[in-house]
């Protein structure tokens, strides 16, 4: 066996060995040539994070690391299995090489011949990606008058921001996070609106609505595929889904918690009184944050779930 990064031309056998390897497993979706093309041809494609097993001159075989620390199940054709571990072994390497100090990995809930094969590399189960779902007519009474002043975001609020939940944002520092909130090219910054005190001040939370015709309804989406969604805290730096109506918030583990949570919805509700394009919203937080979990279960739908899988890469 030969291992080789990306070539021109590799994309058509990766899409066969995607779609002879995850073939059988629940809700497969197949992959086409066009589509891994298309995510090749994008302009901060790195050829070197993708790793292709070689048998007679041809793949049998390929893995794939992004450059946010993701990492996919190395996944073989028919017959060359016994290719897979060290095919992702020589990616691990590749990565702790390069600097990485974590990697993870997400995947269905129900495809345990890869969350089996992760554990058995060390992977453990970090978190769980949980989706809800609420019909605008179903939404609690709000409050008639919030606890505080809900103004725009702005730039001099990040810092504030960044220190509410450290634990579930996935920026590595506040200048990380104003990019996303002020630079994202799928939502406006003006989708961003925070929380303060009547009297003004630093922000106290923060709250995220996604409003896009063009972007998914979070119904249609099945939840259990592991597809992080646009908007929502905890998401910084995936490849996102992105869904009509998503919306997030963040605050401090506190007593105050809910209640700015309902503050901030009853606003992001307000801001669709003139829409007719919405029905109902989505949500998707962490579960390793349970203070925010804790809320969207009281009052939303639950859709589902995927596990997020990490390990520390050797330093």
């Amino acid at each position: 066996m030969n291992i080789r990064t990306f070539q021109r031309g590799d994309e058509e056998a990766q899409a066969a060995i995607y779609n002879e390897a995850a073939g059988d497993l629940p809700r497969f979706k197949p992959a086409s040539a066009q589509e891994v093309t298309r995510r090749a041809a994008a302009a901060d494609f790195d050829p070197s994070m993708r790793f292709y097993a070689i048998e007679n001159g041809k793949p049998v075989a390929y893995a794939v690391f992004n450059p946010n620390g993701r990492v996919s199940y190395p996944w073989c054709r028919k017959g060359h299995e016994q290719l897979a571990v060290p095919l992702f072994d020589h990616m691990m390497q590749a990565m702790a090489q390069r600097g990485f100090r974590k990697a993870f990995a997400a995947y269905r809930g129900d495809w345990p011949v890869v969350l089996d094969f992760l554990r058995g590399r060390g992977f453990a189960v970090a978190r769980e990606m949980v989706s809800f779902v609420i019909e605008l007519v179903s939404m609690p009474t709000m409050p008639s008058r919030p606890s505080g002043m809900i103004t725009p975001v702005e730039r001099r609020d990040v810092p504030a921001l960044f220190a509410l939940a450290p634990k579930m944002l996935r920026s590595a520092n506040a200048e990380e996070l104003e990019r996303h909130l002020f630079a994202n090219p799928y939502f406006p910054a003006d989708s961003v609106f925070v929380l303060r005190s009547r009297s003004g001040g630093a922000a106290l939370a923060a709250g995220i609505l996604v409003h896009q015709m063009g972007y998914a309804n979070p119904k249609a989406v099945d939840a259990s595929m592991p597809c992080f969604r646009l908007g929502a805290f905890g998401t910084e730096g995936m490849q996102v889904k992105r869904i009509n109506g998503m919306f997030s918030f963040l605050c401090r583990d506190d007593a105050q918690c809910g209640g700015m949570a309902s503050d901030l919805l009853s606003h992001a509700a307000h801001l669709l009184q003139e829409s007719d394009d919405i029905a109902v919203l989505g949500a998707q937080v962490p579960s390793d944050v349970p203070n925010l979990l804790r809320y969207y279960q009281m009052t939303w739908s639950r859709q589902g779930s995927f596990p997020v899988l990490e390990i520390n890469l050797p330093r």
